[in-house]
């Protein structure tokens, strides 16, 4: 430890290395969206944050390490902006649904940079396990959310309907993502979800008359 640092306040390092970090995370993010996931590595990340890669390795140990952790991040920001938006809605279960929705498309969400992280992992979950395990643990609460919504309003459904309703409102959604990511110059993020809440409402007959649907 040098001097410096003892003479820090404890709270005062652990507030620098968290920001140390975030910085590390942050700049992990644009090299993936700028060089891929194969061609990222500590020494990319470090060159994009400003940083020597000592201070990479230091806080991740390893390229592995600082992938993992860059995507649980990326997914925890995901999951802040639809609780976020859940907490702003209320209890109606109807404005829960359609706040839902609005937040995958929002732009802090759904942009270029965001979307081409996404699909990077995406694409790697079956060769990474760990990759893999982090989307379902983010997933799982996401889809509750979506479920919960779904049951308090469609009463009369089997519960099987209701799981089904649920997964086609998550899997529409995708399905705009990937075709933003894919297609950006023929799809924009505020037609797609207004489609995806068009054909919402059509499952949960509910939903129309928020939306103004025909």
């Amino acid at each position: 430890m040098t001097d410096l640092q003892k003479r820090k306040p404890r709270k005062e390092r652990k507030e620098n290395a968290e920001k140390r970090r975030q910085q590390l995370l942050n700049a992990t993010w644009r090299s993936i969206a700028e060089n891929g996931l194969a061609r990222t590595t500590l020494a990319t990340v470090a060159a994009n944050a400003g940083l020597s890669q000592g201070v990479a390795v230091f806080y991740f140990k390893s390229k592995v390490g600082l992938l993992t952790e860059a995507l649980r991040d990326h997914y925890a920001r995901y999951q802040a902006n639809w609780e976020a938006a859940l907490e702003a809605a209320g209890a109606d279960p109807a404005d829960r649904l359609i706040a839902l929705i609005r937040a995958d498309f929002d732009p802090d969400i759904c942009n270029p940079e965001a979307l081409s992280i996404w699909f990077a992992f995406w694409g790697e979950q079956k060769f990474t396990p760990d990759y893999a395990q982090i989307s379902a643990q983010f997933d799982i609460a996401r889809s509750a959310a979506i479920r919960a919504a779904c049951t308090a309003l469609m009463t009369d459904a089997p519960e099987a309907e209701i799981e089904r309703t649920g997964e086609w409102i998550d899997t529409f959604s995708d399905g705009f993502w990937q075709r933003l990511h894919v297609l950006p110059g023929d799809y924009d993020a505020a037609r797609c979800m207004d489609e995806t809440l068009q054909m919402a409402a059509r499952l949960v007959p509910q939903l129309a008359a928020r939306i103004n649907c025909p």
